[in-house]
């Protein structure tokens, strides 16, 4: 038997706990949609940004990072590590933005800064593109991770699409487990999440640490020392090699990429490149968060913990084990890695740890999917139902529309969990088409970040950006036959030729939509018809913030792994660049 009593009643207690949060918040989430969806804009900024790490610590992050560990060692995490350029772009120059908007949902904002029927068109097809199709395949990836973890940690069959899906055990755990989360999640609304979430990380990155403790110290891996007796050095190397072959290098060893890639990482994905959670410009659950906090200020706080925690704190347990894993199953195939990272759960945690450990996934995975199932309900209720299908003017009084708003609301809950969970039974049938879907994102990103800052930029502008990525992703990929960097280069080349044409050819938006806009968001940047009025801070103050916190993140995060490793030397350099580098950003901040 995997799992004793004492696992199965940590496991009871987990959920009890789950649903009674649900229980406590569902009064205050069912008074309006602000409430439901924003959690009456009160958010502490520990909450809300703690809310996004737990969101972003999915059921499969640690399985994918344990496959890079395989694959390229430590080095391989810049594969995501890349992106804090693009989050501290988020946190300094649009959280305050996105919190003064006063908006309930991300896509209202476009109605706020575009006018007329090419905004309604943008708002309407995209509560349904990303409330409903992008974020079901969002769901049924973190569905299939779990199927994963369930599948080697009980030893028991894997998801087959070939059979009929009552018969697919695994199946039915994960939608029991998708019920339990969908069900306090359309009780509590965001803050009933937020808190749930709050809990569930403290869990989930306590669970890996006395996880990662444990296996570190087993005798077959003989603690930090053995470690390093026992794997190549290049597995502990933090950074890339510059390669002069033709692209990414996949062969086993230290991650290596050609310069032309490097560049591509460093200065032009993190701004081109529209991908769910690192929005070029913010979006998505980050600036749901961002708009829940009780004022400008703690939007910041809580964004900018959000990335400190995000690339300081969380990747470390992680490496960890799935450097361990290598020891412990050597055997593993390539494509099989991930799997040690749940074979170290199921072989070397004692009782009651292991019950916690599979808590910690599960917390993982709840917090995920309690978030996409809240923000997907809001685009399809504000964003579609109530601007569309039932505006307020039909309703007899305020608290009549409110009452039918929230009830819709926790409909199309329930509406996403149901499309998702077949959505998961098709899961090897849309990986292709959600690859395309990402991939052919890039382009979009620099009209996210302008609409804020460039007054000419108008509705015409992200519609043509929304759509010309596909044009050039398919001629780059099946006429030119270019790899990375070069197919997503001449997208992002593309996308940006067309926008910037369609920008120029069609008129500006009418100077009363602006004028809205600008005195309810004051953003700095190039606004020139609006010269009389008064912005608080320049671009360049923006410029020297966000740099400054990019090099203090990146030290921290070197420094931690320095002084796990046991480089003394660099350990001490890391962290004076940390402090210097914090010193600018408080000095910047002010």
């Amino acid at each position: 038997m995997i799992l004793q009593t004492l696992d199965w009643i940590i496991i009871a207690c987990y959920f009890a706990l789950s649903l009674f949060i649900g229980f406590w918040y569902r009064k205050q989430a069912g008074k309006s949609l602000t409430d439901f969806f924003l959690g009456g804009r009160n958010m502490p900024w520990y909450v809300a940004g703690i809310s996004m790490v737990a969101t972003t610590f999915a059921a499969d992050t640690p399985l994918w990072v344990t496959e890079v560990i395989a694959q390229h060692g430590i080095s391989g995490n810049w594969l995501w590590w890349n992106m804090l350029i693009g989050g501290m772009l988020t946190t300094f120059f649009f959280a305050k933005l996105w919190r003064r908007a006063d908006i309930l949902t991300e896509l209202e904002f476009i109605e706020l800064r575009y006018g007329g029927a090419p905004a309604r068109f943008l708002r309407g097809f995209k509560s349904v593109y990303m409330g409903l199709f992008l974020n079901v395949i969002i769901i049924g990836w973190v569905n299939f991770a779990l199927m994963t973890i369930l599948s080697v940690f009980f030893d028991i069959p894997f998801y087959d699409n070939t059979i009929p899906f009552y018969e697919n055990q695994v199946l039915w755990y994960v939608g029991g487990a998708m019920l339990i989360t969908a069900f306090y999640s359309l009780l509590s609304g965001l803050k009933g999440v937020a808190m749930t979430d709050t809990i569930q990380f403290i869990i989930a990155m306590g669970g890996c640490i006395i996880m990662a403790i444990l296996v570190l110290n087993a005798p077959e891996v003989g603690g930090i020392t053995g470690l390093k007796e026992k794997l190549p050095a290049w597995r502990f190397d933090f950074f890339p090699n510059l390669d002069t072959g033709g692209g990414i290098v996949e062969k086993i060893g230290t991650y290596s990429i050609t310069v032309g890639a490097f560049l591509t990482f460093g200065m032009v994905q993190w701004w081109a490149s529209w991908y769910p959670g690192a929005e070029p410009g913010g979006g998505g659950y980050v600036a749901q968060r961002m708009m829940s906090t009780r004022s400008e200020k703690e939007s910041l706080w809580a964004t900018l913990f959000f990335q400190i925690a995000h690339y300081c704190l969380r990747p470390w347990p992680w490496i960890i084990v799935g450097l361990c894993a290598l020891v412990l199953y050597p055997d593993l195939q390539p494509e099989q890695a991930g799997q040690g990272f749940v074979l170290v759960m199921r072989d070397y945690l004692p009782t009651g740890i292991k019950g916690l450990l599979l808590v910690a996934f599960l917390s993982a995975y709840m917090s995920t999917i309690s978030t996409q199932l809240n923000w997907g309900a809001s685009f399809l209720t504000n964003d579609l139902y109530k601007r569309f299908i039932k505006p307020e003017e039909k309703f007899e009084s305020e608290e009549k529309a409110q009452d039918n708003y929230v009830k819709a609301a926790r409909a199309f809950t329930v509406l996403i969990m149901v499309v998702a969970f077949f959505v998961t039974t098709q899961i090897s049938t849309i990986d292709a088409a959600a690859k395309f879907l990402i991939q052919a994102g890039a382009g979009l990103g620099m009209v996210l970040i302008l609409r804020w800052y460039w007054w000419r930029i108008n509705a015409w502008s992200e519609i043509s950006a929304s759509l010309a990525p596909m044009l050039g992703y398919a001629f780059a990929n099946y006429y030119l036959h270019l790899d990375f960097p070069g197919n997503f280069l001449i997208t992002v080349a593309f996308t940006t030729v067309v926008w910037l044409v369609v920008t120029f050819a069609t008129k500006p938006e009418s100077t009363a939509t602006l004028e809205v806009f600008y005195k309810r968001v004051r953003p700095p940047g190039w606004w020139g018809v609006f010269k009389n009025s008064t912005v608080t801070q320049s671009v360049s103050g923006l410029v020297v913030s966000w740099l400054a916190a990019i090099v203090m993140t990146y030290s921290i995060l070197f420094f931690m792994g320095y002084l796990i490793f046991g480089n003394t030397m660099l350990c001490v350099l890391w962290l004076a660049v940390a402090v210097v580098s914090l010193f600018v950003l408080a000095k910047s901040m002010k």
